[in-house]
């Protein structure tokens, strides 16, 4: 749903790294997948299922990942 968001923050070595993916039109959503091999996904999909903009991190990196739901209402 349009304004779905995920925050992701990394371990960059001597700091840390915000990165976010949005749902950045009405009938797409955010997807999270942990796979094979200690990878997280992020995923932008459209109402098909189609990845439209896709993040991956390294789940030994990850220190963070916070999943900011729409409000509910339909644009």
């Amino acid at each position: 749903m349009k304004g779905d968001k995920v925050e992701i923050v990394i371990d960059a070595g001597d700091s840390s790294r915000t990165y976010e993916v949005a749902a950045t039109k009405a009938g797409r959503r955010v997807e999270v997948t942990n796979l094979r091999g200690g990878v997280v996904e992020v995923s932008e999909v459209t109402r098909s299922g189609t990845a439209v903009r896709t993040a991956r991190f390294m789940s030994s990196r990850v220190l963070a990942l916070v999943e900011h739901p729409a409000n509910g209402k339909s644009d």
